[in-house]
């Protein structure tokens, strides 16, 4: 039987039983303890009644408000779809060339070309387009361009490829193998000659003649290179598969010759659009050599 009894020193009831000698007592929980307990029940009711609580088979039950986090999310990716087919709609009328004319539509084809990049292009040219010259993918921060480095030169290379099998307006260049075609001591000199003009030897006559003999069709006469047959630029220090004297000879004995897929079946123009613009970016990318194809276009914003 439960023996109840009141502490004297408290005058509280015990809560009847004890345990060696200690007895618990059964003090009352504090007003604003249970008052507040009271209030979040109330508010569990409320809440269960208003909105999504209980689940169900295959969904919750709805509320007397209707509303649910999926309807929230749904109607927040419709506002971004909408603001998104907005910037699209206006890279989808302004011509390549006139995009950075306005500031806040280059700023927003970036960001978007930015996105893409690291879906379509990072695996090839890295995360940050510094390439690996390894395997040969080129590095897109720099100024070096075998066909050109402007808006609209970026844009071709994107949409076209580069020797893509198939495609008829593909950039193509090609570099002969020219491992049995000269004596030791003339490779030598004309390999001599190759890093001379990039600074890093001493030129010398006979590399320099064997060089204009069969070089410079394609390189130019100083190696400045030739963008209309995507000759590569030699006075520079940029190298795509290396710049020491074993990799130049091996590249002339037997050139390596990258591909890139074209992707203007692969992609939206609006996104390819999107892509030439982050590429262009990345601080490599050169002015206009060309205008607009229609001037008259105007972009949002001009007179």
């Amino acid at each position: 039987m439960v023996n109840k009894r009141i502490d004297e020193p408290t005058g509280t009831e015990t809560v009847g039983h004890e345990w060696d000698g200690i007895e618990e007592l059964d003090t009352p929980m504090p007003r604003w303890w249970l008052w507040t307990l009271y209030l979040t029940i109330v508010w569990g009711i409320v809440y269960v009644i208003l909105y999504p609580a209980w689940p169900m088979v295959d969904k919750a039950t709805a509320g007397v408000l209707g509303w649910s986090s999926r309807g929230e999310l749904a109607r927040e990716m419709s506002v971004a779809d909408q603001a998104r087919a907005s910037v699209r709609e206006q890279l989808a009328r302004t011509p390549i060339e006139r995009l950075p004319e306005d500031s806040k539509l280059f700023a927003q084809a970036v960001a978007g070309g930015r996105s893409a990049y690291q879906v379509y292009c990072s695996q090839c040219h890295g995360s940050g387009g510094a390439g690996s010259q390894t395997l040969g993918y080129p590095n897109l921060n720099d100024d070096d361009w075998l066909w050109g480095g402007d808006l609209k030169a970026i844009h071709y290379t994107i949409t076209n490829g580069i020797r893509a099998p198939g495609i008829k307006e593909t950039r193509t260049s090609a570099m002969p193998p020219f491992e049995t075609m000269f004596e030791p001591a003339q490779f030598e000199a004309l390999l001599s000659h190759v890093m001379a003009l990039s600074g890093k030897g001493s030129a010398n006559s006979a590399g320099a003649q064997i060089f204009r003999d069969n070089c410079a069709t394609c390189h130019g006469p100083s190696g400045e290179g030739m963008r209309l047959v995507g000759g590569p630029r030699l006075n520079d220090a940029i190298w795509l598969y290396g710049g020491t004297r074993d990799d130049i000879r091996a590249q002339i004995q037997k050139p390596r010759m990258g591909h890139m897929p074209q992707w203007g079946t692969r992609l939206d123009p609006v996104t390819i659009k999107m892509l030439s613009a982050y590429v262009w970016s990345l601080g490599g990318g050169e002015n206009f050599v060309e205008a607009a194809a229609d001037p008259a276009v105007k972009v949002d914003g001009e007179p």
